[in-house]
């Protein structure tokens, strides 16, 4: 079986690193299984450190497609022209997207028109919002794949209420696979007793999504909030530049909020498994801060995996400045709830993957 995996983003490769080491794995079992590392991006791009595939254990990607930013339709079209090209020189058998991305979705679109079978490893998440990207292009992966690899028993459901009848299989979350293999790797950066910090007495902030940063007044109000609640502690915010700028340019007097340019992996999950609590936008964090056992403030309107604030760590603050106000006194109180690992977020995920797709349940 020669299976192509689709990279489309620095995400993605938390998502392919365990799903490589089972494949190798079963390899070294007597299984015929190769496969190839797809990033849908370019060599150069600077959002892929140099340590990043270190640091994941895992194979530098085996070809780039090159796809510059634009538009989606003009991402998609570059996607799709540039993988025509990567499918005529190495043919395979199944294409494994991890991502809800346009250019996920373009490569999917390429390999059914070529009569190959399609995996949706992150099948069934939803925000019921078909003004999104994001959500038109998940759509369109579960229903054109072959195989539909669930995180979880929510989102089974919704492909169930959607009536999908590709076969769908609940394997658990792969981010979790990875979380677990490096927590015994993760490493204190450098810098971290320079800013005078100690383990499990500062808050992590991560920003990244374009469409709050926007929102100059509910961003300062939320960071206000945040700092204002902070009781003294040091706030450590890692953030891509175009963050840094939008936080910069609310001139917020806060000696205690320490802007950081992007820590690698092995750094960021040090910071993640010792912080006193972290607030972020990002899903895939309130997932892995889910297995780390820290209180998570979400400042999204939903979670695309609901377990996070259902059995989880987060809290479902949203934008909202006064959710966060109170979610963060019941922090100081000592009246953060009970969490508990969803249902196979076991570290397992990629292994049932790889299973199903060698029995040839699909």
């Amino acid at each position: 079986m020669k299976l192509t995996i689709i990279s489309a983003a620095r995400p993605n490769f938390m998502k392919i690193a365990p799903i490589c080491r089972a494949a190798d794995a079963a390899r070294e079992a007597g299984n015929n299984i190769t496969y190839r590392i797809v990033y849908t991006g370019s060599m150069d791009d600077t959002a892929l450190e140099p340590s990043l595939f270190s640091d994941l254990a895992m194979p530098i990607p085996d070809a780039y497609l090159g796809a510059a930013s634009g538009g989606q339709s003009q991402i998609a079209g570059e996607v799709m022209l540039a993988f025509e090209r990567e499918l005529d020189a190495n043919p395979a058998d199944f294409i494994l997207v991890v991502d809800d991305s346009t250019a996920a979705m373009a490569c999917s679109v390429v390999a059914k028109k070529r009569g190959l079978k399609v995996a949706h490893v992150i099948a069934g998440t939803r925000s019921f919002n078909l003004c999104e990207p994001r959500e038109v292009n998940r759509t369109i992966i579960d229903a054109i794949a072959d195989v539909l690899f669930a995180a979880s028993i929510s989102t089974n459901a919704n492909l169930n209420a959607e009536g999908l009848a590709n076969p769908t299989v609940v394997v658990g979350n792969v981010l979790i696979d990875t979380i677990r293999y490096n927590r015994h790797r993760l490493l204190q950066p450098l810098w971290f007793d320079s800013l005078g910090l100690r383990k499990g007495r500062y808050l992590l902030l991560t920003l990244n999504r374009h469409d709050l940063l926007n929102k100059r007044t509910v961003l300062y109000s939320l960071l206000n909030t945040l700092l204002s609640h902070s009781e003294g502690l040091p706030v450590v915010a890692p953030l891509h530049p175009y963050a840094e700028d939008a936080v910069r340019s609310l001139c917020l007097n806060a000696p205690q909020l320490h802007l950081l340019p992007p820590q690698s992996y092995l750094h960021f999950g040090f910071l993640l498994n010792q912080a006193y609590a972290v607030v972020t936008d990002s899903g895939n964090i309130a997932e892995e801060a889910t297995f780390t056992g820290t209180p998570c403030c979400l400042l999204n309107p939903y979670a695309e995996h609901p377990e996070v604030w259902r059995t989880g760590t987060s809290e479902l603050t949203g934008e909202d400045p006064d959710a966060l106000s109170k979610a963060l006194e019941r922090l100081k109180c000592g009246e953060w709830k009970h969490a508990t690992l969803p249902e196979r977020w076991d570290g397992r995920a990629a292994e049932r993957i790889v299973q199903t797709l060698l029995m040839g349940q699909v």
